[in-house]
């Protein structure tokens, strides 16, 4: 079964917004609009980091409830208009996606493609994969999903130890005509390489990063 639903680079960035604050910040959830535009130009967690008016976002926002894909929500006695994502797990949709399922896609969403290594880093306010072998058990399972396949596994570029894993929400195309694969393995024995030690370095400041936006969120 094909993915029926093609989104584009902005109505990624927000959804990926809307998914990752309903789950880390649900005080603050659903999104004003104000909050939604800060939310996608947040400088962390964010690849390519963007810069969207409100304009923009607003007429991202008009796409994506036309396809269905969030509603609007105003408080009692409050004219200010909030949005909440209807991507998956609702009773309006058919996407039904598990905790660490819908964390890889979020990221994918704010991040592009990723190698397991990274998803485990950087879906850690989102939930919770005990190593790495978990998160390859789940890129299988949106390999190969019968509703899907929702993850494709991209050419392993030159001079990278990991291939990286993307998302087919936004290559209707491909995904119309992709025969589900078999995954390959990641894992790679550990090494004391300076390549390698870059890289973990390079996550703990995603992970550090990461943890530090969510306390300023909650300061604000």
């Amino acid at each position: 079964m094909a993915i029926k639903v093609k989104i584009q680079v902005n109505e990624q960035r927000v959804l990926g917004c809307l998914i990752e604050k309903e789950v880390t910040t649900p005080d603050q959830y659903p999104l004003s609009l104000n909050a939604l535009t800060n939310a996608c130009n947040q400088k962390s967690n964010r690849d390519p980091v963007m810069s969207l008016s409100e304009a923009d976002v607003q007429d991202t926002l008009h796409q994506l409830k036309e396809k269905r894909l969030i509603s609007l929500e105003s408080g009692f006695g409050s004219r200010v208009v909030k949005y909440r994502h209807r991507f998956c797990n609702t009773e309006f949709g058919e996407l039904t996606l598990s905790a660490q399922e819908l964390a890889i896609i979020c990221v994918m969403f704010l991040r592009g493609p990723q190698t397991p290594g990274e998803l485990r880093t950087r879906t850690n306010r989102l939930c919770e994969f005990s190593d790495v072998s978990v998160v390859d058990s789940v890129l299988n399972t949106l390999v190969g999903r019968n509703d899907g396949p929702f993850v494709t596994i991209l050419d392993r570029e030159p001079g990278k130890r990991e291939a990286r894993y993307a998302h087919l929400f936004d290559d209707l195309n491909a995904s119309e005509n992709l025969q589900p694969q078999e995954p390959r393995s990641t894992a790679l024995p550990p090494s004391n390489t300076d390549n390698e030690r870059i890289d973990y370095l390079e996550l703990r400041v995603d992970d550090l990063e990461s943890k530090l936006a969510d306390i300023l969120e909650r300061l604000s």
